[in-house]
């Protein structure tokens, strides 16, 4: 198979198993509640399609590695596609010990692009649907698509309750029963389609005003999932939560748009041929220009709108001799040097910002992170999709896809925002007791690990973090799922001893634990030469090694991004392990729970196996044959930032030159010996405990304190917002209801006096005068009818008496 059968295959395949979901959304709204007893059918529709769609995901993969094989010396593929099909090759020299030496040949990546549909041009602005596929799509939409697979027959047990009348006990009405409601099985997995259909279509966009279509699609489909139990406070208000945070960050990544429209004049990721033949050049080259060497280069349209008047001082100067080549070459010279005294940079900072801020609201990176945690009211599959492949995961992948538009300052903003959610999230999560909650500050702090990749400068590192990440959290949250199932409770110091109740929900949660905390062996213990582990290892090692890279070459940010890196890991495996051994080790801590507790049933179980599986092994590369860092490295655009403008000294390394064994070999033995420690640490207190947890707490109570209430990010943004938010709110409902209303009352009254008074002439003037014209009217016809006596008599002489006077009236005026 040739380039050109693939680019014209994998649109339809991707483009299959995108639809699908949404085809499958359509029939569960028309026909939801007659799809067999209580809807029943609708889950296994949205199952038969997710799978398909997984089925389509894996071909297309595996045609894609077919046709371009992984290696570590990617082969070239010819420049042929839809409308382009551009290369890359990380051509990595390696030396006699087999390691990577950091040098590498520089080309564009390989990737497929054209447009399915024009929805509109409106002068030079063009909206399409359009799509973008490289060796990072084809990977998502396999992760995606398989997770969501798990997920979906995961919640066909788990969310059997719905197939009945639920009576929720958690929601007391006016008269103090309990809400008695009719179950909601279908609509559940309608939400769920739509969810799926969003994430794979953010994937598959090839236009950054796609992306954003389909990224509040993602943010609506999460709005009703996580207030899935609308019913109750809790749930209404964490959707309500989850959907204001995250449009505070869209707000700034509206800025990054109109920012990228004024001065790159497109919203396309690739170069497309267009009808007439030419090129129409994509953000990616036009920032990454391939005969600059990729160095980071301002847009013209960028030069422009800093020095508007370049066009006025050229058009003055030719004005003698007009030729529009010479004028044009003039204008290219000028920008040109413009451009060396790096005008424009700013709007090209602020447009990397811009789009990371989204990404920060969607991915919770501090400060926006205070969503996340409450999103646990929604369902456990719900949090288990938005934790692993779908929301959260759409803020790394899309500052992975926008990568070589950031500049070094924005790059080092998103390396201190990671490293502070990082750390921050970490902190928080050794004090929860709600497990869904661990969990999720477990989420909010891995986000923060692949933001602090992205940050300084590991690509492949942050997003392999990502695919890694996906499996064994989506796991964890299943597992979660499975103890809540059976306990009926989410509180960890209610559990205890479930081991022997739920052997493959405990053993299976221990793997995902030993995943996140990145458990291997390092490579001086002499196995393979990276070390070797379960998925989590290889790639919180990459990030490790990376964050150690970059220290070496800017010592000041380096330590700190380091330091947050190395001392997350240690609190990672501190608190999983602390959950572990709280939910299935030790005495029972309420036999009345213990005693109900069961193993969740096959149909739930059987997805924690598989994903179990794919957190051991996905991290790992079998040369030649498979690797997901190969797999990326086929998508890198070379976009490696050397030194910044604004922070001149800034400088970054590039990714491959963390592969050499020295560096490595130092990351490798601090992943190992932070997470070793974080371990121990855990087992000291909880597993053996030899150690009383509570005389910690006592011990260290302020600061107990001080995490348990989440560092009052909640109360500091209740006084800083929500307070005067609601009394401004006041304020105006004041200025509503007294000057405005009492405004408009008043004017009513006004409009009924002046009504009562058009009433009174109405009725005095205009009525009386009308009433008294027909009274004489009609008094004049009553004295009329005195005439009309009926005698004939009367009648002739009246007419001869007529007739005499008429006579004598004529004659008089002949003779006057």
């Amino acid at each position: 198979m040739d380039t050109k059968t693939l680019a014209s295959l994998l649109p339809i395949l991707l483009g299959i198993a995108w639809l699908l979901p949404l085809a499958s959304f359509t029939l569960i709204v028309l026909f939801g509640p007659r799809m067999g007893k209580h809807g029943v059918g609708a889950s296994y529709l949205a199952t038969l399609a997710i799978v398909s769609g997984f089925a389509c995901s894996v071909v297309a993969l595996g045609l894609w590695m077919w046709v371009h094989p992984l290696s570590s010396a990617h082969a070239a593929a010819p420049e042929e596609s839809i409308d382009a099909a551009r290369q890359h090759e990380a051509v990595v020299d390696h030396g006699a010990d087999g390691h990577a030496s950091g040098h590498h040949e520089l080309k564009t990546p390989i990737y497929y692009t054209g447009d399915l549909y024009t929805l509109g041009q409106f002068g030079k602005l063009k909206v399409t649907i359009s799509f973008y596929i490289d060796a990072l799509t084809v990977g998502m939409f396999a992760m995606v698509t398989l997770i969501a697979s798990c997920i979906h027959f995961y919640a066909i047990g788990y969310m059997h309750d719905e197939l009945h009348d639920v009576t929720d006990h958690e929601v007391v009405l006016s008269d103090g029963h309990h809400l008695h409601r009719p179950g909601r099985f279908h609509r559940f997995f309608q939400y769920l389609s739509l969810f799926c259909f969003s994430m794979l279509g953010l994937v598959y966009a090839g236009n950054i005003a796609m992306v954003f279509v389909f990224w509040e699609l993602v943010g609506i489909c999460s709005y009703f999932l996580i207030g899935f139990y609308i019913e109750r406070k809790s749930a209404s208000n964490a959707a309500n939560k989850a959907f204001i945070v995250n449009r505070v960050g869209d707000f700034g990544m509206i800025i990054g748009l109109m920012a990228l429209w004024g001065g790159i004049g497109t919203f396309a990721f690739g170069d497309m041929e267009e009808p007439d033949g030419t090129t129409s050049r994509g953000i990616f080259s036009q920032v990454r220009d391939a005969e600059n060497g990729y160095k980071l280069t301002i847009p013209d349209g960028m030069v422009r709108a800093t020095v508007p008047e370049v066009v006025e001082e050229v058009a003055v100067d030719h004005r003698n001799n007009p030729d529009p080549l010479a004028a044009e070459s003039e204008i290219a010279s000028r920008l040109s040097t413009y451009r060396e005294q790096h005008y424009g940079y700013w709007l090209l900072v602020i447009a990397g910002v811009g789009i990371f801020c989204g990404c920060v609201g969607k991915s919770a990176q501090f400060p926006l992170h205070v969503w996340l945690p409450d999103a646990m009211e929604g369902p456990t599959p719900v949090s288990a999709l938005v934790h692993s492949a779908t929301m959260v995961a759409a803020g790394v992948y899309l500052t992975g896809r926008f990568y070589p538009v950031f500049t070094p300052e924005a790059r080092l903003v998103i390396a201190y925002c990671g490293a502070i959610t990082l750390f921050l999230a970490a902190t928080i999560a050794i004090t929860a007791t709600d497990i869904k909650r661990v969990l999720a500050y477990s989420t909010v702090s891995q986000l923060g690990y692949m933001m602090l990749a992205l940050g300084v400068g590991g690509w492949v590192a942050g997003l392999f973090h990502l695919i890694t990440h996906a499996f064994f959290k989506s796991l964890l949250f299943l597992c979660s799922g499975s103890v809540i199932h059976a306990c009926h409770t989410n509180e960890m110091p209610k559990m205890g001893g479930l081991l022997k109740k739920m052997p493959w929900t405990g053993y299976t949660m221990l793997v995902g634990c030993l995943a996140i905390i990145g458990a291997g062996l390092p490579p001086v213990f002499g196995f393979w030469p990276f070390g070797f582990g379960l998925s989590g290892f290889y790639s919180k090692d990459s990030i490790i090694a990376q964050a150690y890279s970059f220290w070496t070459e800017n010592p000041t940010h380096g330590m700190i991004l380091f330091a947050a890196a190395a001392g997350g890991a240690s609190i990672t495996a501190f608190y999983m392990f602390r959950l572990w051994f709280m939910t299935f080790i030790g005495p029972p801590r309420d036999h009345h729970i213990y005693d109900h507790a069961h193993e969740s049933p096959r149909i739930m179980y059987l997805p924690l196996v598989i994903l179990a599986f794919f957190a051991v092994v996905i991290g790992w590369t079998w040369p030649g044959v498979w690797g997901v860092t190969d797999l990326l490295e086929q998508a890198r655009w070379p976009a490696e930032a050397s030194a910044g403008v604004l922070l001149p000294n800034l400088h970054y390394p590039d990714e491959h030159e963390s592969h050499v064994p020295a560096v490595h070999l130092v990351a490798g033995l601090t992943a190992f010996s932070t997470a070793l420690g974080g371990f121990l640490l855990a087992t000291v207190f909880y597993g053996v405990r030899w150690l009383n947890a509570a005389e910690a707490r006592q011990q260290f109570a302020p600061i107990y304190t001080f995490l348990v209430n989440k560092w009052y990010f909640d109360e500091l943004y209740d006084f800083l917002w929500v307070r005067p938010a609601h009394v401004v709110a006041g304020v105006v409902s004041w200025f509503d209801k007294q000057v405005i209303d009492g405004f408009i009352n008043n004017l009513a009254r006004w409009t009924r006096g002046l009504a009562d008074i058009d009433d009174l002439i109405d009725r005095y003037f205009v009525d009386g005068l009308v009433n008294l014209t027909a009274a004489w009217t009609w008094s004049f016809g009553n004295s009329l009818r005195g005439l009309q006596t009926g005698k004939l008599r009367q009648y002739v002489m009246l007419i001869v008496i007529g007739t005499v006077a008429l006579t004598i009236i004529i004659n008089f005026a002949s003779a006057g």
